[in-house]
């Protein structure tokens, strides 16, 4: 994984947008885990933008969804 303080390139740009979108002010771990494909990473972050977002369900409908299917599947993210 490339930490924060040694992105580069597309890369710091992709964290910049995480960080300031994080209500924490981090990059998220689970971000960092993709660091070695910036694009990819880039295209999870829209998806998520869009996943989370507003719609039939609120935002903390989707995050509680998703944080239930993460500890039944035992993941620490």
């Amino acid at each position: 994984m490339v930490g924060e303080s040694a992105a580069e390139g597309l890369l710091a740009e992709v964290y910049a947008k995480a960080k300031a979108a994080s209500p924490i002010g981090i990059v998220a771990p689970i971000m960092q885990t993709m660091s070695l494909r910036p694009d990819f990473l880039a295209a999870i972050q829209a998806a998520s933008r869009m996943h989370f977002s507003d719609g039939a369900l609120t935002r903390a409908q989707h995050e509680m969804i998703a944080s239930y299917v993460s500890a039944l599947n035992r993941c620490r993210y």
